[in-house]
């Protein structure tokens, strides 16, 4: 059973609901974070712990000594399976898989077509829900005695969970407990279905971060799900690349402040307590800015700009959050893959940063060094080469003999040596000591109905929703709407579905799309729907209205993994439909759902206001509507550059002096910068002072500046701090994103904020290759967006 407590709890109890999966186990429940809910299962976990004095079963040692222990009782064989995942396929794996072999046999590879892992429907029967059973002649088959490392694509009951661990327990030799992995983007299997990472990243609240870590863990592990594949913390720098949607945007400050408190909430206090999970960090590193913007292919930087931004988004969630896992991404960086660099995997991550997890490749990443990256000659050597350069458990790279046969032939043969086979192992059993496995192995299967879907995570879902609404446009201070509306044309391809974004089944939840919302908001209004296919038929609904809410941007299957495009403006039909119905001369309110940056020109030009939802999740309708109509004020900011067009990609804010940002066809300007949004309140920023610290003390910088809402009604503002060192001795950005703070102010209502700007913040990668401070003159701009333009310059001796 788990032990512990945290979070805030309700007593709320759902339905519970079942879904049917042919999937190698079956599938089930999902749930949320809570003390009270947790208190009586803590007593129980806590009231009688097996002892075997001397032993890694004896929880009164420390988990170092009991790691070491066991490590000592294995043969090769068992950890061999340690490293192993044997997993469920689901329906996603196997697109991913299928895909994989297209690209395989188009480029005329040496693999047959991609390996996938065992077929859930010849491995075993169940039923679902409470009912499932495991079956112990699977387990004989697929693990025997060795036990085995992870499972991940069960998505399984606390009942299923349970039998599966028991079972290893009592017939494998050494009773390793497995580690359950699932996805969790933003929301678990069948619980709470959150925004995407880039509305959370919008809403520039750290604590609604942490808060949404923590909901998705309890709804995680109250299942037996004992980490989850998130946060994704690359950087994103081209929104071509169809991930941009997973991302906390293209800064690494912002990046590092969110994904720490994302993993702090994941994570706990504790390991060990019931609502706790390991989080992953992905995709380690430099993933986020792939060559013409495709997914995988390789990322051109150099080692400055590897430390000095792109480990900058993921360093907080690692050294002080300390994670516990990282996903090896699948890229190539100066011709040397992720997946074979030691430098990034040992070097940096485990002798710098002091990583204490393991190292989970990316699915098929091992492989790629076989079949895509040419560096390795035979399966097994990919294996090896992986394995010494610091990865500790593969992700469906080849199927299980192939890679435990690797690893065996390895260590005979001297190709792989036991130090970094131990490495893996003892980074595996670590995470399970800790997650309180071998001590308190069972959950309470009572508790899931308590956690999943509870009051709390519906409402936080709806909360992140509503504060990552961005205003992009106001024109005439058009919004928010009159409720006195009486005819209201909503039409658009996104009007009358949620959007949930990838990763996430919008079968689920409650999908309450912008129709709904709106017509919730005015129950006695007239609103008529039109999905604009048909572009004369929209037309004619426009002329019967007062307004129109367009609703547009982009479905799944145009953003997400995978889905990389080369233009970026409005799809489909789209823009025709944009058109058409400005030329009707009705008042428009332009609505955005999608999962990048657009090229919205145009749009901008003729639409008197856009809002921009990015993908806001199963409340979104709601969250949507109450700010069209004034319910809700908008704060989300951009944490993304939209550029005016796709020719003057790459475009972020912090790009280094030297760029040329001007074309003979364009300015080069973004067309909405970094960190800008609209309010429908207004805010001043005055009385700017920085306090440098003495010569010589390494005191932070502190900065005051006064704020007050000079609008006539209450809104949020996301104050935002930029740096520069105005000479040193390597060229250095434009400026820095240094600290922010989202705050509520009344109308009228003033109030003095301090930022504490550290000094290792203003430290450089020099040409020697290290980090130091060089003294001399900074500018430092204040304001709602990257181009903030109250300034000061101040001195650091």
């Amino acid at each position: 059973m788990l032990q512990g407590s945290r979070a805030a709890s309700d007593s709320v109890i759902l339905k519970r609901r079942t879904v049917l999966r042919s999937l190698l186990f079956s599938a089930g429940l999902r749930v949320l974070k809570t003390p009270a809910v947790f208190a009586q299962q803590a007593a129980r976990n806590n009231a009688s712990p097996v002892h075997h004095a001397g032993t890694y079963k004896d929880s009164r040692l420390s988990i170092e000594a009991r790691v070491q222990d066991l490590l000592r009782r294995m043969t090769v064989e068992e950890k061999a399976r340690q490293m192993d995942l044997y997993g469920a396929l689901s329906d996603k794996v196997q697109a991913l898989a299928e895909r994989d072999a297209t690209f395989l046999k188009d480029n005329n590879s040496r693999l047959k077509p991609a390996v996938v892992p065992d077929r859930p429907d010849a491995e075993l029967s169940v039923a679902t829900g409470k009912d499932a059973k495991f079956a112990s002649a699977v387990g004989e088959r697929l693990w025997g005695s060795l036990g085995v490392g992870a499972i991940r694509g069960l998505e399984p009951t606390p009942e299923l969970a349970n039998q599966i661990q028991r079972w290893l327990l009592e017939n494998t030799r050494l009773g390793i407990p497995a580690l359950f992995i699932e996805e969790a983007l933003h929301g678990y299997a069948d619980g709470t279905i959150f925004p995407t990472p880039i509305n959370l990243s919008a809403t520039w609240n750290p604590d609604l971060a942490r808060k949404t870590g923590a909901a998705i863990a309890a709804e995680a592990r109250a299942n037996g799900v004992c980490m989850i594949l998130a946060p994704v913390l690359d950087l994103a720098r081209d929104p071509r690349w169809g991930r941009i949607e997973e991302d906390f945007g293209e800064d690494a400050y912002l990046s590092g402040q969110m994904g720490l408190a994302y993993v702090q909430g994941a994570q706990g206090d504790s390991l060990a307590d019931a609502g706790s999970v390991i989080a992953e960090i992905k995709h380690f590193a430099g993933y986020g800015s792939p060559e013409s913007g495709t997914n995988t292919s390789p990322t051109h930087i150099g080692e400055r700009e590897l430390r000095s931004v792109m480990l900058k988004s993921m360093e907080p969630a690692i050294r002080e959050g300390r994670a516990m896992a990282v996903m090896a991404a699948y890229e190539e960086i100066d011709g040397l893959p992720v997946t074979a660099d030691p430098h990034l995997l040992i070097d940096i991550l485990r002798n710098e940063w002091d990583f204490k997890g393991f190292v989970l490749s990316d699915l098929g990443a091992i492989r790629h060094l076989y079949d895509r990256h040419f560096i390795a000659a035979t399966p097994k050597d990919a294996v090896c080469r992986a394995i010494s350069s610091g990865v500790d458990m593969q992700f469906y790279d080849f199927d299980h003999e192939t890679f435990q046969d690797s690893i065996r032939s390895g260590i005979a043969d001297g190709t792989l040596s036991m130090k970094a086979i131990d490495r893996a192992v003892s980074s595996i059993l670590r995470v399970k000591f800790m997650l309180g496995l071998f001590d308190h192995l069972e959950i309470d299967p009572a508790q899931e109905a308590l956690i999943r879907r509870s009051r709390a995570h519906l409402d936080l879902s709806l909360q992140s929703a509503r504060q990552s609404m961005t205003l992009l446009k106001n024109d005439k201070h058009l919004l928010p709407l009159s409720k006195g509306l009486k005819k209201i044309a909503v039409i658009g391809p996104d009007a009358a579905k949620a959007q949930y974004g990838d990763y996430a089944d919008e079968k689920k939840g409650e999908h309450v799309s912008l129709l709904d919302g709106v017509k919730k908001i005015l129950p006695h209004a007239e609103v008529s729907f039109v999905d604009g296919n048909d572009i004369n038929a929209a037309i004619a609904s426009v002329k019967k209205c007062e307004i129109v809410i367009l609703a547009l941007g982009e479905g799944q299957g145009i953003s997400g993994e995978g889905f990389d495009r080369l233009n970026l403006g409005l799809p489909e039909n789209q823009q025709a439909l944009l058109e058409a119905v400005v030329a009707t001369g009705m008042p428009i309110a332009l609505v955005l759902q999608n999962g990048r940056p657009l090229t919205l020109g145009w749009a901008s030009q003729h639409v008197p206001a856009i809002l921009e939802a990015w993908y806001p999740g199963e409340f979104g309708g709601t969250a949507i509507a109450e700010t069209l109509f004034g319910d809700n004020n908008p704060a989300g900011r951009l944490t993304v550059t939209f550029p005016q067009i796709v020719g003057q990609l790459p475009d972020f804010y912090n790009y280094d002096p030297s760029k040329k940002t001007k074309y003979v066809d364009s300015t080069g300007e973004p067309l909405f910068p970094f960190g800008f949004g609209l309010s429908y309140a207004t805010f001043r920023y005055s009385n700017l002072r920085v306090v440098p610290p003495a010569a010589g003390n390494r005191d932070d910088v502190l900065v005051h500046v006064d704020i007050q809402n000079t609008g006539n009604v209450d809104g949020d503002e996301v104050a935002q701090l930029y740096f520069r060192e105005n000479v040193t001795t390597v060229e250095t950005p434009v400026r820095n994103l240094g600290g922010f703070l989202r705050l509520s102010l009344s109308a009228g209502e003033s109030r003095t904020v301090t930022f504490h700007l550290r000094q290792k913040q203003l430290a450089v990668w020099n040409e020697y290759g290290r980090w130091v401070n060089e003294p001399g003159a900074f500018t430092m701009w204040i304001g709602g967006s990257s181009a903030a333009d109250l300034t000061m310059t101040f001195t650091l001796s």
